[in-house]
């Protein structure tokens, strides 16, 4: 189910130092519906308490992110992607490049009001999913490139030693990944690996 579905009831990992101003935070989104499964002052362990939360979105709340919190973001963006806001006083266009370079996908500056909050976490959910289906479909693309490289070379292998056509050899391939039931590229894949192991 797409997040933005969820929106009646996200559930929130709240990272906050000042303990004030995230009660204040806190209930603010209770008021908007979300359950806050996590409240921490520190992102020091955020990968094992996105891992053990499994929360929908991450908020943070600093004056100034620093270099070690951009760095546990970008850990959580590669391993467990999550939408991530982040509340700041940080104006500094190389702060907030830096911000969203590590997955931050919604970057706020100045206060934080009651009636922003949740135009603002929906902002940060579909610009997230959006990401997310740009790079599904960039990695697809990659692996369809991958696999194209090794069919022409499984394809290259089976004419110098059969001295089949390529199309000989295409037709050969698609043979031998049906017979087996796996795709085309892993057909090529086996063929190379046998043609090495032979030498």
């Amino acid at each position: 189910m797409p997040l933005n579905e969820a929106v009646k009831m996200l559930r929130i990992m709240l990272v906050d130092q000042g303990p004030e101003r995230a009660e204040i935070l806190r209930s603010t989104l209770e008021q908007a519906d979300c359950e806050v499964v996590a409240q921490v002052s520190s992102t020091i362990d955020l990968s094992a308490l996105v891992e053990a939360c499994q929360p929908d979105l991450i908020i943070i709340d600093t004056d100034s992110p620093e270099r070690d919190t951009l760095e546990h973001i970008c850990t959580v963006s590669r391993d467990q992607p999550r939408p991530i806001v982040m509340f700041t006083h940080d104006d500094d266009s190389e702060t907030i490049r830096a911000a969203i370079r590590a997955g931050v996908s919604a970057y706020v500056v100045g206060g934080l009001k009651s009636d922003r909050i949740k135009p603002i976490m929906d902002a940060a959910i579909a610009r997230f999913e959006e990401f997310q289906a740009m790079r599904c479909n960039l990695e697809k693309a990659e692996g369809q490139l991958a696999d194209r490289k090794i069919i022409d070379r499984a394809k290259g292998v089976l004419m110098k030693q059969r001295g089949w056509s390529e199309d000989e050899a295409y037709q050969a391939l698609r043979k031998m990944a049906m017979n087996r039931g796996v795709k085309l590229g892993e057909a090529a894949r086996q063929v190379l690996a046998v043609s090495e192991l032979l030498g």
